[in-house]
């Protein structure tokens, strides 16, 4: 892990103005205008901030949104107003030399972060950025190296010379959507996929400058491509180096592929010894389980892949995932609204369901120790039966919000009433109703969900008040019916339960 203050120390480029809580940093984004700036764990870069009024709304931006802390360029970060609103405010101010790009920072940053998070480095993510570096230099031109997801891997020297397209698409880490709406247009990607050939790709939006592209392919499979800003054409000789080494790219990807599904699997079967005995996990009580559900019909491994594309897509940098039991899991942790807790799943879902409503959680109640995990996973299915069967509705469900529809439903089942009714006036009553076409089993369930009160018994079953009161005699009748009993109303209303409820 890595905090802000280690961040700025380790950075020449950087001094700290004003210290905020010195929260530990897992990535750097750009401060996009009239949007919130970055989220609790992230360092926003006040690129295209140039007066004290402009920086001022962005620390507020920041704070308002929970970012670690707001880096601008000197000497604007030292401005009295910038710096008294600093110290008020409680992201960390952070000021960059003045000559410096704001892409050198962002590969310094992310650099550093990445060193942080992973303890045993391969030296693979280091040799990608060399071989972004060597294309660089074969093109004379700027270079990115991208997955088949648009996932920007690493990029060359030289990016401040390049067009607000590419730099957006560094700090981002993907390509921006509107870039991604002009290759589509331009068939880029239905090439990539298909043929191994060079693309020429023409000017785009956001002053988007004409890219020459090199599919990256192993064994027939598209695994990424290698991107440059031809400002000019590219010789043809330069483009058959490229395409050359778009081979030792494709080799390097897959070795990658292979670490994150080994880094993977490693992660999901520590949830997965977690969430079965109570094993420590790698979250910070209290936790709990969660049931992420919904989507295209399709195995675990796809519903895995898009819900860690979600993940992902909403700042959960690392999340923690794991299937078990035919179940995709995930465990949220942590207070606040920072990536991972409950509070940011209730916005991820906000977001998402307005696309694919079928998407759902369902959350077992907190575990304040990693013995109570598994009961927490346990009610997660429970909570999950329940939306699958219809008796609950999709979206956010937490055990606290929900825990009368479980105990219901535990009963229910306990009552078993496929092994018969157990005594009592249900038999006789459930038989007279198949025989003669009455009603008296959902008319008894009306009079005890409203207290024997007969106006609203009435109106619940759409009959007159007169009605009920006949057919309240005729099952007195039938067989004896005595309501006086709470324990009775009480076994009756289970009864019922079991025997109109079923799916």
């Amino acid at each position: 892990m890595i905090t802000v203050t280690d961040l700025v120390e380790s950075l020449g480029l950087l001094r700290m103005v004003e210290d905020g809580p010195d929260a530990q940093v897992h990535d750097v984004v750009l401060a996009e205008p009239g949007e919130a700036a970055g989220q609790a764990g992230e360092i926003v870069l006040g690129v295209g901030v140039t007066g004290p009024d402009a920086a001022v709304a962005l620390l507020e931006r920041a704070d308002a949104a929970g970012a670690s802390g707001v880096v601008l360029k000197a000497p604007l970060a030292g401005a009295p107003e910038v710096a008294r609103a600093g110290r008020r405010l409680r992201p960390a101010l952070i000021e960059l030399q003045p000559d410096t790009s704001w892409t050198h920072v962002v590969w310094l940053v992310r650099g550093a972060i990445d060193r942080a998070y992973a303890p045993q480095p391969t030296g693979t993510h280091d040799d990608l950025f060399a071989l972004a570096d060597t294309a660089a230099e074969i093109a004379d031109a700027p270079v990115t190296l991208e997955d088949a997801r648009s996932r920007v891997l690493a990029y060359s020297g030289r990016q401040d010379t390049t067009d607000p397209a590419r730099v957006s698409t560094i700090v981002g880490r993907r390509v921006p959507p509107q870039v991604i709406a002009h290759l589509r247009a331009c068939g880029v990607f239905r090439k990539l996929a298909r043929s191994s050939e060079p693309i020429l790709v023409p000017a785009g939006p956001d002053e988007m400058l004409p890219r020459l592209v090199i599919p990256v392919r192993a064994g027939g499979e598209w695994l990424g491509s290698i991107w440059v800003v031809a400002r000019t054409p590219i010789p043809q000789d330069r483009v058959h180096r490229l395409t050359d080494l778009a081979s030792v790219v494709a080799l390097h990807l897959l070795r990658l592929r292979a670490e994150a599904g080994v880094t993977r699997r490693v992660s999901a079967d520590q949830l997965r010894t977690a969430l079965r005995d109570g094993t420590p996990v790698p979250a910070e009580p209290p936790c709990r389980a969660v049931i992420l559900g919904g989507g295209e019909p399709g195995d675990i491994h796809s519903r895995l892949d898009l819900w860690e594309a979600i993940t992902h897509r909403f700042g959960w940098h690392r999340p923690l995932l794991t299937d078990l039991d035919g179940a995709l899991f995930a465990v949220l942790t942590g207070a606040g609204r920072e990536a991972g807790s409950v509070p940011w799943l209730r916005t991820v879902l906000a977001g998402v369901r307005a696309h694919d409503p079928t998407l759902y959680a369902a959350a077992g109640g907190p575990a304040r120790s990693p013995a109570e995990l598994p009961r927490s996973r346990a009610e997660a299915i429970e909570l999950d039966a329940l939306v699958t069967s219809g008796r609950l509705p999709p979206g956010l469900l937490l055990l606290e919000d929900a825990w009368d529809a479980v105990i219901v439903e535990r009963a229910r089942k306990a009552v078993r009433i496929e092994t018969g009714l157990l005594g009592g006036p249900l038999a006789a009553l459930k038989a007279h109703d198949e025989a003669h076409g009455t009603a008296f089993l959902p008319t008894l369930a009306a009079w005890l969900d409203h207290y024997g009160d007969p106006k609203g018994t009435a109106d619940s079953l759409a009959v007159h008040p007169n009605t009920l009161r006949h057919r309240l005699r005729r099952m007195t009748e039938v067989t004896p019916l005595d309501l006086s009993s709470p324990r009775t109303r009480l076994a009756l209303r289970l009864q019922l339960t079991a025997l109109l409820d079923r799916p």
